[in-house]
């Protein structure tokens, strides 16, 4: 039996929409949540609008929908999902107001021909949604629970929350407008339209603007959308071809993400569906919350994987640091993958799962801070141990050796494509995925690598000058791990100026400090040495204050850096002075300075 390849045709709406009575269309279980908006419906209504007002003889063109038919009677949607479910969604609208119109009609010599232009548009709408025949239709205005089960769109996506996804079904089964608003879903503690899905509100700005229609309008209005309004449909009999024409033709809505795209192919190659459905909710889940968290998001953990699996491979050399995109990798360069879904998503799950485990360790959420290219070396070495056996004692060593590089990326001012940055960590990347290079092994490179490039003299020259925030945060780890302090750190922590970088007596404060003019105030302000960690409370109550009243002067008040739990701040709760000058401010900037000058070289 051939197999056939690609059949695209230009389809009136009408017959687009008109199925055989085994066929249904379906949204796949990669594909978005139903995320058309009011503004999305209105623009759709206005152009047909705007089309039937201008008179034009040419078809109104809607763009072009990609169906996948691999599967027998399965019209599986890879683009054009939203804008499908819309075009039933009115046409449902429509079907009830026409019934309306045809039952309240007063047919007259006058309106016979107007009466049969809305019968006939009646009927070509109830074989569209019920794919019935007259006789069929017959029955079911006889006996509407008829209309029940009769299914003409599937929503088999993962990312349609399950109490949302039976909303469309409701609403083509309903008798009435009002039916269709009563069984709908009604989302928890939202009010007026925001307490239902998008597919009721969508339906009932239709019914609202179908209701505005005369007689006639909504005559000419029938005949348009079912009978001048076209779009191309694009079948294809291969998952992947269908896919790949999507990604070349899209025109609306936002494209396809590699997760889409990966998760179709791993899809389509699976044995078991339901399990395969079962592990990639899984992973969008658990991706979703560190996603949140900003940790790693679906998209990341593929570019993790990629990098890993390169490096295992040793795919590249020693110097080289060209990375393909993506999705190319993983459905061209190496399709293979593709072909073992239950061993990919183990990888993908062990990947996040690593992430979550170690996501609230005070030197993670450091190093969090910083650039996030560090994932993809970090996550290399930790694919090393089993989930259960990675405890804060085993990501310390790796952690600090990415803190120091990227402080230095920080500090230098100087691209992460540079050599002295992603050249190396590439290099490194090679030996990090092998759990027989251990950690002193790990540390000397860094140690080498670090010392042959910069000195002491250089990186204490470039903290000095610094003048932005990151650093403030490892500072602050450095002091507490030399002091033997508990550090971390939640959402709500302030970068605090010591001296004010603002407020309304920074003329005085300015005196008082020994500073000049506003360009040296601006440049002392944001040292190093005038910032530290603070809670947000705490620095919301101070934050504009004199030094003195800063410092706090007792414990239970907790409105001052005697009340903070931050080591840097209970020092200078317990600084010898009461004023804050612009010598104080490059003293300790200088501290600053040389312990991360210290940490960075691995002193």
């Amino acid at each position: 039996m051939a197999t056939k390849n690609i059949d695209p045709n230009l389809r009136l709406i009408g017959d687009y929409c008109k199925l055989e009575k085994n066929d249904m269309f379906q949204i796949p279980e990669y594909q978005r949540a139903y995320s058309w908006q009011f503004y999305q419906c209105d623009k759709l209504w206005q152009d047909i609008m705007d089309y039937m007002d201008s008179g034009a003889e040419d078809p109104y063109f809607f763009g072009t929908v990609i169906v996948d038919c691999s599967t027998p009677n399965k019209l599986n949607l890879i683009d054009g999902q939203q804008r499908t479910t819309t075009f039933l969604l009115l046409l449902k609208a429509l079907q009830l107001h026409l019934s309306d119109a045809i039952d309240n009609m007063d047919v007259t010599a006058d309106t016979k021909a107007l009466y049969k232009g809305l019968t006939n548009s009646y009927d070509k709408l109830f074989e569209i949604i019920y794919k019935a025949d007259e006789e069929k239709q017959e029955e079911i205005k006889a006996d509407w629970k008829k209309a029940k089960g009769i299914m003409i769109l599937e929503n088999r996506s993962v990312n349609e929350l399950v109490n949302f996804k039976s909303d469309f079904q409701k609403i083509m089964e309903a008798e009435t407008s009002d039916e269709a608003e009563r069984s709908v879903y009604k989302i928890p503690r939202k009010k007026l339209d925001n307490k239902y899905t998008n597919y009721f509100r969508n339906f009932d700005y239709f019914c609202g603007k179908i209701s505005e229609l005369s007689e006639s309008q909504l005559n000419q209005f029938a005949k348009t959308i079912l009978t001048k309004c076209q779009i191309i449909e694009i079948k294809s009999w291969q998952i992947e071809q269908a896919i790949t024409m999507f990604n070349s033709l899209n025109s609306t809505g936002m494209p396809l993400s590699d997760a889409d795209i990966i998760s179709a192919q791993l899809y389509s190659n699976s044995k078991d569906e339901d399990t395969f459905k079962q592990d990639w909710e899984y992973i969008k889940d658990l991706s979703n919350e560190l996603c949140e968290r900003n940790v790693v998001s679906i998209e990341g953990m593929l570019q993790q994987f990629m990098y890993i699996n390169r490096t295992r491979e040793k795919e590249y050399k020693v110097g080289e640091v060209t990375v393909p995109g993506v999705r190319k990798y993983y459905t061209v360069e190496h399709s293979k993958l593709l072909k073992k879904p239950v061993e990919l998503c183990a990888e993908f799950t062990k990947i996040l799962a690593i992430w979550h485990k170690i996501k609230d360790y005070p030197v993670v959420k450091l190093l969090l801070k910083f650039n996030e290219n560090f994932k993809l070396f970090f996550i290399s070495y930790l694919m090393r141990f089993d989930v259960k056996d990675i405890t804060k004692a085993k990501v310390l060593p790796m952690a600090e050796c990415l803190l120091r590089i990227f402080a230095m990326l920080e500090l230098s001012g100087r691209g992460y494509s540079s050599k002295e940055f992603k050249t190396f960590l590439f290099n490194e990347n090679l030996k990090l995925v092998d759990p027989s290079y251990t950690n002193a092994k790990i540390e000397a490179d860094f140690d080498k690598h670090i010392n042959d490039n910069w000195d002491e003299s250089e990186i204490v020259d470039l903290a000095m000058q610094y003048d932005k925030n990151i650093l403030v945060f490892l500072h602050e780890y450095l002091y507490a791990k030399e002091n033997n302090l508990k550090f971390d750190f939640n959402d709500k922590v302030n970068v605090e100026h010591i001296m004010p970088a603002s407020g309304h007596n920074l003329d005085v404060i300015r005196q008082d400090a020994g500073i000049a003019d506003i360009d040296e105030f601006d440049e002392y302000a944001n040292m190093l040495g005038n910032k530290i960690l603070l809670e947000e409370d705490i620095n919301k109550s101070i934050s504009n204050d004199w030094f003195k009243t800063k410092k706090g002067s007792k414990v239970s008040d907790k409105k001052g850096y005697i009340g903070s739990s931050y080591g840097m701040a209970q020092k200078m709760a317990a600084y010898p002075k009461n004023v804050w000058k612009k010598g104080d401010i490059k003293k300790q900037t200088e501290e600053v300075a040389k312990r991360l000058a210290k940490f960075i070289l691995g002193v």
